[in-house]
């Protein structure tokens, strides 16, 4: 069965916090590392599911308790009834808020991450693209891991029948997300793969699994990081399970993706943060 887990570990504080209409899940270490990062980590779900406690079982959690960090997770508005653009500002009010209230908490603004997965991983780009856009908020790097991004087909989410996620849950999502959006006027906000420049984005650090949906659109997106001349890399991992890492941290492959995220931050913080 999968590892679900919504609950902090003791060694987390929890605080809540209403801003902009909706609440914030702010976690910190029981033992402050002075001067940490701040994380936005927005939790994944299709764009109209999941929960901002999803982050106690995501990539985050390691995060807070490995290296300190300070993580935010806002409680967006979800698009079954609340479509585009909702999200998107309720995540970047929420980046904002996090560039504001990162003293209190311990925490460096100017050592300020964004992540999250699946549709999370794909708010987390929208969320960077605007910040660069806005020029309000300087984000330092961006973990978007196998991030939902592509409103359209790619060879690897048409016809997928993988584990968690398909193509027929992949249409639901963005037919609620976008609900009224044409097609052909749809905003890299709203579905970052539709971005034309992506010059002046944050460093970036995912993984995805070979065989699921998300696979060509994750792919893609580090490549035009790369032709632009930003630092991007994505691990591949054999499965079809999406969000494997976090559904069934125990497997050999998870173990592995873990390890090497937890690796990666590691060297994020050496080279790019301090």
């Amino acid at each position: 069965m999968p590892h679900i887990k919504l609950r902090p570990d003791k060694d987390m504080l929890v605080h809540k916090v209403k801003t902009n209409g909706i609440t914030l899940l702010v976690v910190e270490p029981r033992a402050r590392n002075a001067k940490a990062p701040i994380v936005l980590w927005i939790h994944g779900g299709g764009y109209f599911g999941g929960l901002k406690e999803m982050v106690f079982m995501s990539r985050a959690a390691d995060l807070v308790k490995r290296f300190g960090v300070v993580v935010v997770s806002p409680g967006y508005h979800l698009a079954v009834r609340n479509p585009y653009p909702a999200a998107l500002n309720d995540c970047y009010g929420a980046l904002l808020w996090t560039y504001e209230h990162a003293a209190e908490y311990g925490a460096d603004k100017d050592k300020l991450i964004v992540g999250g997965e699946s549709a999370g991983g794909g708010l987390a780009i929208s969320v960077c693209i605007k910040a660069r856009d806005e020029g309000e908020v300087p984000v330092r790097y961006q973990l978007p891991l196998y991030p939902m991004i592509s409103n359209v087909d790619t060879a690897t989410s048409r016809d997928n029948h993988g584990k968690v996620w398909n193509t027929r849950l992949n249409h639901l999502g963005w037919k609620l997300y976008l609900r009224k959006e044409a097609p052909a006027a749809v905003s890299p906000y709203a579905a970052p793969a539709v971005e034309k420049d992506f010059r002046g984005l944050p460093p970036c650090y995912t993984f995805v699994g070979d065989g699921e949906p998300f696979y060509e659109e994750t792919l893609d997106y580090v490549a035009h990081l790369r032709a632009v001349g930003i630092r991007a890399e994505a691990d591949v991992y054999h499965t079809d399970v999406h969000a494997f890492d976090m559904l069934y941290p125990d497997r050999e492959e998870s173990r592995r993706a873990i390890a090497r995220f937890e690796e990666k931050f590691e060297e994020i913080l050496k080279e790019t943060i301090v």
